[in-house]
């Protein structure tokens, strides 16, 4: 019989670097029967041109337009046009293994799962390549308390049932350096039948290619909303961890970053995250002679920093 279909999922924004070859990655799996939406999110560089040639090259290719609005409402748009019974994430920058998507398939389909997941690598440009890194089982363990630690992998690292991805009604837009785990901390709501292929199966580029950055202070601060909305709206999933315990996987990140910036003199994050904590009670009184300082206007903080420094 023929596999279901998988629909592959692809935003693209001046992605002209690597897009031919990340096409050519998902036509080259060993799982064949797959669509590619591809979703070009107001490209200036030459993306449209190749995205023309290569829809010519394979007729699995569904291609749309969209004014620049970022990823997860391109990724938003193209859910609407997947047919697949599975749905699988790939940005237009990044590449699998060529079995990635038969092996997340064949380990779903024998642990009647709702969604697989696998290890990856973090790849450098002109740098030194991160560790290939495999994810604990999160299934064999207390799967909220891993995913309230953070992100459990990356957009591209996870196949899942389509069926799932619609009760999600797609990515949430509300925190926008962090939709990717508040994606998939709200689809362990809906459920836990999740299962690991444990090998790196999945790659994820570090370029300045037109990819997306953020300052520091609004990365932390939207992985700190997703653990508390997430917390907030599903009490009876968390009510066997103790009080303590939930303050502490959703607070500490919040307060290891706030100061990791102090450290490291990012005096714009280091102000407004202790600002937060300032704000939210998240402090002990050995703190306050860090945190005080953080009142003051920005210039008068990183002029006080800066003197400090030199003393």
């Amino acid at each position: 019989m023929k596999k279901p279909l998988i629909s592959i999922i692809m935003p693209c924004y001046n992605a002209e670097a690597f897009l031919e070859a990340t096409v050519a990655n998902v036509f080259q799996q060993t799982y064949s029967n797959i669509e590619l939406i591809i979703v070009d999110d107001g490209s200036t560089d030459n993306s449209p041109e190749l995205l023309i040639a290569v829809e010519k090259v394979y007729p699995a290719i569904t291609l749309l337009v969209q004014k620049n609005s970022g990823p997860y409402i391109a990724r938003n748009l193209a859910l609407q046009y997947a047919k697949g019974e599975f749905i699988a994430f790939l940005d237009a920058d990044d590449y699998w293994t060529s079995d990635c998507l038969e092996k997340l398939y064949l380990a779903l389909i024998k642990a009647n799962a709702d969604l697989s997941y696998c290890g990856w690598q973090n790849v450098v440009e002109n740098g030194e390549d991160g560790q290939l890194y495999v994810p604990p089982a999160y299934e064999d363990g207390d799967l909220f308390a891993h995913f309230l630690k953070g992100c459990p992998w990356p957009i591209h690292a996870a196949l899942t049932r389509k069926s799932i991805v619609n009760k999600l009604e797609g990515f949430s837009t509300r925190c926008f350096t962090a939709m990717d785990y508040d994606f998939w901390i709200r689809l362990s709501a809906i459920t836990q039948n999740i299962v690991l292929v444990p090998e790196v199966l999945a790659f994820y580029r570090w370029h300045d290619h037109g990819q997306i950055s953020s300052v520091k202070w609004r990365q932390v601060l939207d992985a700190w909303r997703v653990r508390k909305d997430f917390a907030a709206q599903h009490t009876e999933l968390i009510k066997h961890l103790d009080l303590s315990i939930r303050n502490e996987l959703i607070n500490a990140p919040l307060y290891k970053h706030a100061f990791e910036a102090f450290w490291k003199r990012d005096f714009v994050s280091a102000q407004i995250l202790f600002r937060t904590l300032l704000k939210n009670d998240l402090w002990q009184f050995g703190d306050l002679k860090y945190l005080i300082p953080a009142l003051l206007p920005l210039t008068l903080y990183s002029q006080l920093l800066l003197f400090l420094d030199k003393k």
